[in-house]
C-alpha cells in the first residue's frame, strides 16, 4: 500500500502513527469489507487455475463488514497513537456499505479470506512504521 493512496486503512495508520487527527466522514457508521493482501492474492492465483470454461466474473474479498468508526478506533488502539478523530461531512457519493458476495468464490474457486482484520492490520501498520523509521513517508 501507498501511505498516499487516499484509502481508509493507510489514511488512517499513518494518521495514527504520526499522532495526527484521524479523519472520519461523516458518522462513521458506512460499512468497509477488508481483505489482506495476502488472501487477495491467493484468490487471484486460484482464479487463473481454473479451467479454461470459467471466466467468471467472481468476487473476491472480505465479506465480513466493519463501521469506519470501530476501524478508527481498532487503529488508535493497535499503534498506541493519541490521536483524536475528527468528523467531516460525509461526501454525497460516498456509499454507505461496501460488502462482496464470495459465494461464487467459495463454490468454484474453494476460496475464502483467512486473515482476520485484526491480524492484517497489525502486519499493515508494521509495514507503515518501517517506511516511517526510513524517512519514507
Amino acid at each position: 500500500m501507498h501511505p498516499n493512496d487516499g484509502r481508509v486503512v493507510s489514511n488512517f495508520i499513518v494518521q495514527a502513527l504520526k499522532n495526527e487527527p484521524i479523519t472520519v466522514y461523516g458518522e462513521g457508521t458506512q460499512t468497509r469489507s477488508f481483505c489482506y493482501v495476502d488472501d487477495m492474492v491467493e484468490g487471484i492465483i486460484r482464479m487463473m487455475e481454473t479451467p479454461d470454461d470459467f471466466t467468471g466474473p467472481v468476487n473476491l474479498g472480505n465479506p465480513e463488514e466493519y463501521r469506519i468508526i470501530d476501524l478508527a478506533k481498532k487503529i488508535i488502539d493497535l499503534t498506541g497513537s493519541r490521536s483524536r478523530i475528527v468528523f467531516k461531512p460525509l461526501p454525497q457519493d460516498d456509499p454507505r456499505r461496501r460488502r462482496p458476495d464470495i459465494t461464487l468464490a467459495r463454490k468454484k474457486l474453494g476460496w475464502e479470506p483467512k486473515t482476520p482484520l485484526e491480524e492484517g492490520l497489525k502486519k499493515t501498520i508494521a509495514y507503515f512504521e518501517e517506511l516511517l523509521r526510513r524517512g519514507a513517508i
